[in-house]
């Protein structure tokens, strides 16, 4: 079974190239998809998020706009909040681990938006960047609701440059030239990824 981690930075595409993966017969594990659940009224990470960053807790659940505004350029506290957060996942990715060995999937994706930041790439085989123009980047970007030039600005200064990205990858899917170019770009890298595990050892 190759892992392979998938990331990239805000607004260059990457929930549209996981979707992409699980299409060719990926197993895809969400982070995102995780940490809403854990944030989620009931969920394991409102009490000590909320220990954390007294104020961030309405009805019962975590509101991400109300964190963001504590962590973001704020490094400190964001490392404090992924010491809190990642531990929580580590049942959930063993779980979907699980399943997929169960299932016999031959490559599973881990979709998590700072992998490279917290080094996670150790612990994959392979890694797979999202990226795009910056000029597609920030009109994705500042398209979304609620977003603002000052946000955007400080998730950006947050998160590792996209050409240090690209360099540490082993491939990458561009999505600034459309959906169809980045289909064929993820249907190759699973293709290749696919040959090779079926090489004589």
């Amino acid at each position: 079974m190759i892992t392979i981690g998938l990331t990239g930075s805000i607004g260059m595409g990457k929930s549209t190239t996981a979707q992409m993966f699980a299409d060719a017969g990926a197993a895809v594990y969400d982070a995102d998809a995780e940490v809403r659940r854990l944030y989620e009224p009931g969920g394991r990470a409102v009490a000590p998020v909320e220990a954390a960053f007294p104020g961030v807790v309405i009805d019962g659940g975590v509101d991400r706009g109300r964190l963001a505004e504590k962590v973001l350029g704020d490094p400190e506290a964001l490392a404090r909040l992924n010491g809190l957060v990642w531990p929580l996942m580590g049942a959930a990715r063993a779980a979907f681990f699980d399943k997929a060995h169960a299932e016999g999937a031959d490559i599973v994706v881990l979709d998590i938006p700072l992998l490279l930041e917290t080094g996670g790439e150790k612990a994959v085989d392979v890694v797979v960047v999202v990226s795009a123009p910056a000029e597609v980047q920030r009109a994705r970007v500042l398209a979304r609701p609620g977003m603002s030039e000052a946000k955007f600005a400080a998730i950006f200064a947050a998160q590792m440059p996209d050409s240090e990205k690209r360099a540490r990858a082993d491939y990458i899917v561009d999505t600034g030239q459309g959906l169809k170019a980045a289909r064929d770009q993820v249907d190759q890298i699973v293709a290749t990824l696919r040959g090779r595990a079926n090489q004589p050892k």
